[in-house]
């Protein structure tokens, strides 16, 4: 596992403290960032991401009863409790209680054979900043579950698909599947150019020497109480109105000659839609011949794009953006990350270039609270694993 040592020790030492026992089982499913493709994954378009080496860890064993009880290390070890014979409810509070009852839930509904079990929940994924840290979540508990006696093999795309299910129909946020898929299926030292109609993940081996920065801007975001949901309403009633089963089924040509019967909101959310899927396929075709600067272009269109036509970026993370191009210039890309509202930009540089983006932030940046922007400097890492922790299998 590409993983912090320290986190899953903290992991373990918390669940020893509070089950009385060790753990037998490690589960780790990392976070992702997208390098392009924003808003197009639930319009059966495609995307670019990369699985990141910040992790989500689930430290657990097996319980004789039917009971499920979970500790989140990261939040003063608040518990929830909750039976698998009973109906699942969702909880008001605390919310990340909601994604494990979610995945149990819809693995429950697929057939999936559940038992009991304690668990403690940790994290490095920054949360709030667009780096998946719920897909993480529920990906890792998908893991954790599909390895219990009896279970039977799920897959990646499985798993992910689980997972998407339990935000979508249990916790509320209407997202695509990028996110569960860049975690599920990661490849280390790669991005995944996914076909989110298809589901078929093709590998881009990102260049030696390349850099991934991921700049948080210290502007937390929510996507179920963000305008996530209503670009989804606009971008299925558009997709209606052609008549086409999604807005990856729409090509330039056809926008433009019909773009005139939309409103003009709705127009511009079909045009970044449309064009980032052409940019989307284009970059696949840059990163894999290692053309950072072909990168950069992309970047920068996907960003004025979601800027004037997706209306999803404001001006902190704007501001973010440019001073890390006015730094870079062509060598590289920089847009921002995620579902919008806040959250994190993601710089691809030569590694030379790390250090003067670190200055440039420091010195030109700071959030509207005044806070200073995190840089992270991150590698393409490993999909979800789960280990023994212990030489025993998960049991009781």
């Amino acid at each position: 596992m590409n993983i912090s040592p320290t986190l899953i020790q903290r992991t373990i030492d918390v669940f020893e403290r509070a089950i009385g026992q060790a753990p037998t089982v490690i589960v780790q499913a990392p976070g992702r960032v997208n390098l392009i493709g924003e808003h197009t994954d639930y319009n059966d378009g495609f995307v670019l991401p990369c699985a990141i080496d910040r992790h989500t860890v689930i430290a657990a064993r097996a319980r004789g009863d039917r009971l499920v009880r979970v500790i989140a290390a990261d939040y003063d070890g608040q518990a929830d409790t909750f039976a698998l014979d009973a109906p699942i409810e969702r909880l008001d509070a605390p919310m990340w209680a909601n994604y494990v009852r979610g995945v149990v839930q819809a693995l429950a509904r697929r057939g999936v054979p559940l038992q009991g079990v304690d668990m403690v929940v940790a994290g490095d994924i920054p949360r709030g900043a667009g780096l998946s840290s719920s897909a993480s979540l529920s990906v890792a508990v998908c893991r954790l579950f599909a390895g219990l006696p009896g279970a039977g093999q799920l897959g990646a795309i499985e798993l992910a698909l689980a997972a998407q299910a339990a935000e979508n129909d249990f916790v509320g946020t209407k997202c695509g599947n990028m996110d569960q898929i860049s975690s599920a299926a990661g490849v280390d030292g790669h991005a995944l150019l996914i076909d989110c109609r298809s589901l078929a993940v093709q590998p881009v081996r990102i260049a030696h020497g390349a850099a991934i920065v991921i700049i948080d801007s210290r502007v937390q975001r929510g996507l179920v109480d963000s305008a996530y949901n209503a670009r989804r309403r606009q971008c299925e009633a558009a997709a209606r109105h052609f008549g086409v089963p999604a807005l990856r089924d729409l090509d330039s040509e056809t926008v433009e000659a019909r773009g005139h019967e939309l409103e003009p909101e709705a127009l511009r959310r079909v045009r970044h839609v449309v064009s980032e899927n052409a940019r989307v396929l284009a970059a696949g075709q840059a990163l894999a011949a290692g053309d950072l600067a072909r990168m950069g272009e992309l970047m920068a269109a996907s960003h004025a794009s979601m800027r004037d036509d997706f209306e999803i970026t404001i001006p902190p993370i704007d501001r973010l953006v440019q001073i890390v191009k006015d730094r870079i210039g062509t060598a590289g890309g920089v847009r921002m990350t995620g579902g919008g509202f806040g959250g994190c930009v993601v710089a691809l540089v030569p590694e030379a270039l790390v250090d003067p983006i670190r200055v440039a932030v420091e010195q030109d940046y700071r959030s509207p609270g005044g806070e200073r922007a995190t840089v992270h400097v991150c590698r393409a890492a490993s999909g979800a694993a789960a280990r023994p922790a212990i030489d025993t299998p998960l049991a009781v």
